[in-house]
């Protein structure tokens, strides 16, 4: 049944063009980048209660983008993960802990060894309720650091291409290798210490 929804929303999602998700009955979504996003795929999915976590881009202009025209930095998107998840076995606040714990929330210029805009962290709500549970988190966290993680409202979501889905199961060598070299979980660790993400 979990790999039927999860086929159905991926199915829905790439087809979708200017219309938001149209999210199964008993389901919600979620929303946030965190720089690459093959990195932050798999922290979402090892949630009991997590349906998917489907790569992809949002926040920009452009229709049906592509990961070089994202790469470029010009198209206003941002490298994101949209997840489904059921909220009778997860809740959104722990969704924003794990989302926290996977992201420096003090780098302004992206995320990690990549810089621009397309890799800035960012958590896009879905409504009333999501933007005021990530605006507490963001205000508790505030009291430790210089948060500059933007809270937006969710846009179109376009799902990247079928060879970035789930990247660190299908190439775990060259994923490790990649986060090794980008420096991710050293400094996730300098953070957030044993509570880092992974």
């Amino acid at each position: 049944m979990k790999t039927l929804i999860a086929l159905a929303f991926a199915a829905f999602s790439l087809a979708a063009s200017a219309v938001q998700v149209n999210v199964p009955p008993g389901h919600a979504v979620a929303t946030f980048a965190g720089g690459c996003f093959w990195c932050m795929e798999g922290p979402f999915e090892r949630i009991p209660g997590v349906i998917s976590a489907t790569s992809g881009y949002t926040g920009g202009t452009k229709a049906h983008p592509t990961y070089e025209e994202v790469s470029d930095g010009n198209t206003g998107h941002r490298e994101s993960v949209q997840i489904l998840y059921d909220p009778r076995k997860v809740s959104y606040a722990q969704l924003l802990d794990t989302f926290w714990h996977n992201v420096d929330p003090t780098d302004n210029s992206g995320q990690f060894c990549d810089h621009g805009p397309q890799y800035r962290a960012a958590i896009f709500y879905h409504d009333a309720e999501q933007k005021r549970l990530a605006e507490a988190s963001k205000a508790a966290l505030e009291k430790r650091f210089r948060v500059v993680t933007d809270i937006l409202p969710a846009s179109q979501f376009w799902p990247a291409e079928e060879y970035h889905q789930d990247y660190y199961k299908k190439n775990p060598i060259r994923y490790h290798f990649y986060r090794f070299n980008c420096g991710r979980d050293q400094r996730l660790e300098q953070i957030w210490g044993k509570a880092a993400g992974h």
